[in-house]
């Protein structure tokens, strides 16, 4: 099977999250998409993420009905912190009946000499990306040919910082997020520490 791998903090999960990973299933030839939850990003503030087993948790209610998607916590059990090549490596080992395919945004692309043996990424593993807005995609795929990018995805302009902060504001968030999802925020209320 062919099996995109969407990397994220999903801190929380949104609509634009769920939204580009159907995208992607539909159009990028994979058969599952796995919306890998990261405990923790060597490149992000540790301080800013909510429990890994609430944002877990969130996925699996944000994706429980949607065919082809699969909530995973498998970096949960890696040594930490989580390196992308490590964690592909262990995948292809545990399932090497399948093809893993590396999906990210093109924000990554900037930043993706930074990442822990990218070279061996880029021979190894298939990369799909996301365009994101703001991101000069034209200078970034000459610097990267062998990366898909993938034209047409959808475009949200919320992201996860927004969505903590209107919690923590006491905003409404319902149109950010599934409703099974903001039921589910409504009822950690403090345990999130928005």
């Amino acid at each position: 099977m062919n099996i995109g791998l969407y990397f994220g903090s999903f801190n929380p999960i949104h609509k634009g999250h769920t939204a580009l990973a159907q995208y992607l299933l539909k159009h990028c030839g994979l058969d599952e998409v796995w919306l890998m939850v990261s405990p923790n990003n060597p490149l992000k503030e540790k301080n800013t993420l909510w429990n890994e087993q609430l944002r877990l948790r969130l996925v699996q209610i944000a994706i429980h009905d949607i065919s082809g998607l699969r909530a995973s916590d498998f970096e949960f059990h890696l040594p930490r912190p989580s390196y992308t090549i490590d964690t592909l490596k262990a995948l292809s080992k545990r399932y090497p009946e399948n093809e893993f395919y590396l999906i990210m945004g093109s924000d990554n692309m900037t930043i993706f000499h930074q990442w822990k043996d990218y070279e061996k990424i880029l021979s190894d593993y298939k990369i799909i990306v996301y365009p994101r807005e703001g991101d000069d995609i034209e200078s970034l795929t000459k610097k990267y040919p062998q990366m898909q990018v993938v034209s047409g995805a959808p475009l949200f302009p919320v992201s996860s910082t927004m969505i903590r902060q209107r919690l923590k504001e006491g905003k409404d968030i319902s149109e950010y997020v599934d409703e099974p999802v903001n039921l589910a925020l409504s009822e950690v209320g403090e345990i999130a520490d928005f």
